[in-house]
């Protein structure tokens, strides 16, 4: 277990964000960095305690990263807004990244580094070492819970995507293109960067139903479960979602007179296949539509030892 304290604007909706996540373990809401001790939410709302809204985060670091969970506390904030977030100003509504472990400190600041490049104004996020944490009044803790329409600045679709990431895109590089054309067969290359499509029903994994996952064949990026593939009929492998629906990307194809949705992998660029609204109605209504060669089945009793152990609970 391992554990970081963030704050980012009202921690009703903050809380209630994180505690979302996967590996996620716990969450408790408090007030930190201030001048005072055992302030309360009076003290720190009024009499200028100098505290944060802040939320104790414990998680598994074996299940998620740091540098993960930094990235999908970035994607809820504004991180270049001094002292509000939404409709809160105020100090109390600062955004910070405060740590107990001095080993922390480089992964924090290289996600710090990595986020300033991609605004043009100054990150606000506060840096630092924990100092006078103290919790929150009970009714404050798993405020949203308690309220489901309380107030919230946080809006919908950031929790829904943050509860659904799963797979940690930092981990996954895409080989050069030269790399690629000595590991990739001729197939496989036509199909992944040239976005040509396989024989159906003569692939490798049209009929294919054993446990584990399916990775993406250019960089290993975890695509697709075995529990979330089924029989439809195509000849060509068919699954109802992928395992994040961040790891794939969607595009508009018009090639061959028809309007389709390309499906893409998100971090080798990998053509993939096709999706349509023509699935099991069951499981949402989609058919991934997925080229064998694009693909490299990793089965269950391999998944651990390919540093894949974490997905494992998908696939039971």
């Amino acid at each position: 277990m391992s554990v970081i304290y963030l704050a980012g604007g009202c921690f009703w909706g903050m809380e209630k964000y994180l505690s979302g996540i996967h590996g996620v373990l716990s969450t408790q809401v408090g007030f930190a960095n201030g001048s005072t001790l055992r302030p309360t939410y009076e003290d720190v709302c009024r009499r200028g305690t100098g505290h944060a809204e802040t939320v104790m985060v414990e998680y598994d670091s074996s299940v998620l990263s740091l540098q993960f969970l930094l990235n999908l506390y970035f994607e809820a904030i504004d991180p270049t807004a001094l002292n509000r977030q939404g409709g809160d100003c105020g100090t109390q509504y600062r955004t910070g990244i405060y740590y107990t472990d001095d080993a922390d400190v480089p992964v924090i600041e290289n996600a710090i580094r990595d986020l300033q490049e991609k605004y043009d104004r100054p990150i606000a996020v506060e840096v630092t070492s924990l100092r006078n944490y103290f919790p929150a009044e009970e009714y404050h803790q798993k405020y949203l819970d308690k309220n489901p329409n309380g107030y919230c600045h946080i809006g919908r679709t950031a929790f829904e995507r943050a509860s659904q990431a799963i797979i940690n895109p930092s981990k996954y590089t895409k080989p050069e293109p030269e790399v690629l054309k000595g590991r990739l067969n001729d197939l496989q290359y036509h199909v992944t960067q040239e976005g040509a499509t396989e024989t159906p029903f003569t692939n490798d994994y049209w009929n294919h139903f054993a446990k584990g996952i399916y990775v993406d064949i250019t960089t290993g990026e975890p695509l697709f479960a075995s529990s979330d593939k089924f029989e439809s009929g195509c000849g060509w492998p068919s699954f109802s979602r992928p395992i994040d629906p961040d790891v794939v990307r969607e595009k508009t194809d018009l090639s061959h007179d028809m309007k389709r949705t390309e499906v893409r992998s998100r971090t080798g660029g990998a053509h993939l296949g096709h999706v349509f609204d023509d699935g099991p109605e069951k499981t949402g209504g989609q058919r991934y539509c997925i080229n064998s060669a694009a693909l490299r089945f990793v089965p269950a009793d391999k998944m651990r030892d390919e540093g894949y152990g974490y997905l494992f609970d998908m696939i039971k």
